[in-house]
């Protein structure tokens, strides 16, 4: 969506203002607006990446309305910052560390990183989801560093990902299908989906910011299909199950990353 002359005005003076704040040394536009996929109604990602001297307290005194979380206050990777409202707008604030970002790309060139739990994130995140923010999000002030794919984790993500889509698939079936849990059921068989598809988007080589279109960006939209309408009855919940290896499964051998 073309950005108008107001909304340019709008995130420039945003911009201007964090860049100015000490320890920021780029700031920059992320999600729906800075791929271009956003509606009218879409909020406003702006990250704000430092290394050190960086406050929170600075960005309070700028007295913009909402909440502003201390560094750490959304985990290590996500490592806090706010909601706010600003001109009526809504706008989420992300603090981005730039020495560890550094780390995680080291790390992600040998084909290492973590998972950690965040919250809306059913398979959490993967500590270089950082490094494909940087492939995405639109640089408003500063530098940042741009880097490929590593091969390495190209190699490594893969089984990682998929192992456990496994195991959370046969949890699924022994452990709630059959016995008649619904929303636990349907809870993994998401879980194990958005898996997947991580598996199959580190195996191209294609950097994946949150879940949102995750399963469709790998093809397994499907899985809605396969878990709609589930009632108590625990066969159907256990064919449900089923299907829903089956087409992962399948996926999985489609993709190239296991003949098993």
């Amino acid at each position: 969506m073309p950005v108008s002359d107001h909304d340019s005005e709008f995130i420039d003076r945003i911009a201007d203002t964090l860049y100015a704040l000490p320890g920021v040394e780029a700031v920059a536009l992320g999600g729906s607006r800075a791929q271009g996929a956003d509606r009218p109604d879409s909020d406003w990602d702006v990250a704000v990446y430092y290394r050190s001297g960086f406050s929170p307290d600075s960005v309070r005194a700028l007295g913009w309305p909402g909440h502003v979380t201390d560094l750490g206050g959304w985990g290590p990777l996500f490592n806090g910052g706010g909601w706010l409202t600003i001109d009526g707008r809504a706008v989420d604030l992300h603090y981005r560390d730039l020495t560890l970002i550094e780390r995680i790309h080291a790390d992600a060139c040998h084909g290492d990183f973590t998972i950690e739990p965040l919250l809306f994130h059913q398979a959490g995140i993967p500590s270089y989801i950082l490094l494909a923010e940087l492939g995405i999000n639109r640089p408003l002030r500063g530098s940042l560093p741009v880097w490929e794919y590593p091969p390495a984790l190209q190699t490594s993500a893969p089984p990682i990902w998929w192992g456990g889509a496994e195991l959370t698939l046969g949890y699924a079936e022994a452990g709630h299908a059959r016995h008649g849990r619904v929303a636990q059921c349907i809870g993994l068989l998401s879980e194990a989906a958005c898996r997947t598809a991580h598996a199959i988007l580190a195996h191209r080589g294609e950097w994946v910011t949150n879940e949102k279109r995750m399963l469709d960006a790998a093809g397994l939209r499907a899985v809605d299909r396969l878990v709609s309408g589930l009632g108590p009855d625990s066969d159907a919940l256990v064919r449900a199950a089923r299907d829903v290896r089956e087409l992962l499964t399948n996926a999985i051998r489609a993709e190239g990353i296991t003949t098993e």
